[in-house]
């Protein structure tokens, strides 16, 4: 039986959130404040509890289509003219995953002008995008080199302009109930928002366990790959390989749990890495390389601050690190990573291998071979775990290649029919 490990929904949620928006530190903590936007709103409304739940999950992830890091900015400042892609492809990631289905219809029609639409308010999918809409607004609309309180009223005049056409006016109306209060502004731009949506916001009393976190990594696990046709299935295969390397070394059904939640989310931090830098075709430059490092770094950083996940942001934050502490970023040694870490840096770099990348196709099972033994032979991979893999060579190679074809397969139907 898997162990009972309790997770706060809420954390885990606002975490991931925070790390979508690393692309670019401007436009940092953007959907989160969006979400505490629309959270009002929401209450100011007297939505239903599963409509404010709704409503914040749309707002908390509305750029999600947006893959690219250099996108995203567009976005933020309203340099963007098709508003529509990072819609439509933001609704299908959305509809990937059980849980955040009920609000995909409020991605898909986040940006829709109220003139756009022939349906009525009452209806809840065009008040939550509305709501979300609106709320986007206003914090793509704030100069953050400014202070808020000295911007609130031309805030509130340039919503007002849009009653009627861009923003439904009782959306406007409610807007401008709460927004009259300075609380609400220094509460948005705080940089305590996290721990007011934490201890405040919704889902804050809601626990969730290990064994529901795989359907929930879906969409996340989506986000990371999808960026480049070239990783669009590689968390999924690290995943799999680290599942099964795991079951082979005699891990305990929950840490095989844990290591397949981990897999998932190895390259988190790969978010606030530039498209520039991981689609470049040739061999990355030191600054370029340097870039590249923190994202170990993020992955740690992120998961570690998600309550019940600092087991699982060990093995996915030392995926780099070698047993002889020349990784990065952390430069730890053998003894201080777990067997946990040292499975995960096996099977990224035996995915990896087998992958095309810009810069090569992928290798053939002899070159594979030759590099991790001479990763053995330097002190980087952990002997035991490699030689389960070679020795398992051909049903490892098969069960991550499944795998990641049905996730090349979703990428397929899901992003490029989207561009």
């Amino acid at each position: 039986m898997i162990k009972e490990i309790s997770i706060n929904l809420s954390n885990f949620l606002l975490s991931l959130s925070d790390a979508v928006d690393l692309a670019n530190p401007s436009i940092a903590s953007h959907q989160m404040r969006t979400a505490f936007i629309a959270w009002r709103l929401a209450k100011q409304a007297n939505l239903s509890e599963d409509a404010i739940g709704r409503t914040f999950i749309a707002a908390l992830f509305h750029d999600i289509g947006a893959l690219k890091s250099e996108d995203k900015l567009q976005l933020h400042q309203f340099e963007v003219q098709d508003l529509n892609s990072h819609c439509i492809l933001g609704e299908a990631l959305f509809n990937i995953s059980p849980m955040f289905a009920p609000s995909a219809r409020i991605i898909r029609n986040h940006h829709r002008l109220w003139k756009e639409w022939d349906e009525s308010l009452a209806r809840p999918d065009v008040m939550e995008s509305q709501i979300v809409n609106l709320a986007d607004a206003v914090e793509r609309g704030i100069n953050r080199e400014q202070y808020i309180l000295h911007q609130t009223d031309l805030l509130r005049q340039k919503i007002a302009i849009g009653s009627g056409s861009i923003f439904h006016s009782d959306i406007v109306d409610l807007f401008m109930s709460i927004s009259i209060r300075e609380d609400f502004w220094l509460d948005l731009v705080s940089p305590r928002l996290f721990s007011i949506l934490l201890h405040f916001g919704p889902f804050r009393k809601i626990d969730i366990d290990i064994k529901d976190l795989p359907s929930l990594t879906l969409i996340f696990r989506s986000l990371i790959d999808f960026r480049s046709k070239f990783t669009a299935s590689h968390s999924t295969g690290v995943a799999e390989c680290a599942v099964f390397l795991s079951e082979f070394f005699g891990l305990n059904e929950t840490e095989i749990a844990q290591m397949e939640v981990a897999g998932s989310f190895h390259d988190l931090g790969k978010l606030a890495i530039p498209n520039s830098i991981l689609d470049k075709p040739g061999h990355l430059t030191k600054e370029e390389f340097a870039v590249v490092k923190q994202h170990p770094y993020f992955t740690y950083s992120i998961l570690n601050t998600i309550g019940g996940l600092d087991e699982i942001a060990s093995w996915a934050g030392f995926h780099h690190e070698k047993l002889d502490g020349t990784g990065y970023p952390f430069h730890i040694s053998s003894g201080e990573i777990s067997t946990g870490g040292k499975i995960m840096a096996v099977a990224d770099i035996f995915t990896a291998l087998v992958e095309n990348r810009p810069y090569r196709d992928g290798l053939k099972r002899s070159a594979i071979e030759k590099i991790l033994s001479k990763e053995v032979n330097d002190c980087a991979l952990d002997k035991r775990i490699v030689d389960i893999l070679l020795d398992n060579y051909e049903e490892a190679f098969e069960r991550t290649k499944e795998k990641q074809c049905v996730s090349n397969d979703i990428f397929d139907k899901k992003v490029m029919m989207n561009n």
